[in-house]
């Protein structure tokens, strides 16, 4: 994590669009990669908004390379497909592949059929794989892949699901980062968490640091707070998913 930087709010605001335009890129050179590898033409990153009852959620697409389609094409995937998507995402983790209109427009697992979902009827300009993503109470959503035919080995799915998690990971810490920007943590706090993370308890802590019991607990307890968290364990585990500590 950077240091928190004094800049006033117009160099402020142009270094944060510079680190979120520099992280969408290296998202998208990993995205077009994973792509490549089972003839897909695009890709697409839907996330779920909204939270609690059913009728308040919606998939939203975020990232994307379909270029000047993509407004089109985002509506037509949501549209068709959205609601499918959602119940799926709440019982299953299985893939979820679809064939296109087009006769030869189809997407084939053949050696990894009967651990896919497959949706019914050839109702979009495109054939394509959705790659279900669950994070917890956000970070939800697919990463997806579409093309005319789209044809994937069981271990190309295994390898780009495991991708998609991370990127879908890498997308939810950088969203947290931005909403704990001016909450850094300092030197001491991170230390103490991290040494919390290995195992440590307080009374460890403090004997390691040369601390008091009392200032470990101290720092311990602003990290939580800082980190939005309700206790230690969780406030670790953010610290984790942030970069703070391994």
């Amino acid at each position: 994590m950077l240091p928190f930087v004094t800049e006033d709010r117009d160099d402020a605001g142009r270094l944060g669009r510079g680190g979120r335009a520099a992280r969408a890129a290296t998202l998208v050179t990993r995205l077009q990669a994973m792509q490549r590898q089972i003839n897909a033409r695009n890709f697409a990153v839907l996330r779920i908004n909204g939270r609690g009852m059913p009728a308040t959620r919606k998939l939203t697409c975020v990232l994307h390379n379909w270029g000047a389609a993509s407004e089109a094409n985002a509506h037509e995937l949501i549209q068709v497909y959205g609601e499918e998507l959602l119940q799926h995402l709440d019982r299953s983790l299985l893939p979820v592949l679809w064939n296109g209109q087009g006769e030869h427009q189809t997407a084939e697992a053949t050696d990894f059929a009967q651990f896919t979902h497959r949706l019914k009827g050839r109702k979009l300009s495109c054939s394509g794989i959705a790659l279900p993503i669950r994070l917890g109470a956000q970070g939800n959503g697919y990463v997806v892949f579409t093309g005319s035919y789209i044809d994937a080995s069981g271990e190309q799915i295994v390898d780009l699901h495991g991708r998609s998690a991370h990127i879908m990971t890498d997308m939810l810490a950088a969203d947290e980062k931005r909403l704990f920007k001016t909450e850094s943590l300092s030197d001491r706090e991170i230390a103490c968490l991290q040494m919390a993370g290995d195992g440590y308890i307080s009374e460890e802590i403090a004997e390691k640091m040369g601390l008091s019991v009392h200032t470990v607990n101290a720092y311990l307890g602003a990290a939580t707070t800082k980190l939005d968290s309700v206790n230690r364990i969780q406030a670790i585990a953010k610290a984790i998913r942030l970069g703070y500590i391994s």
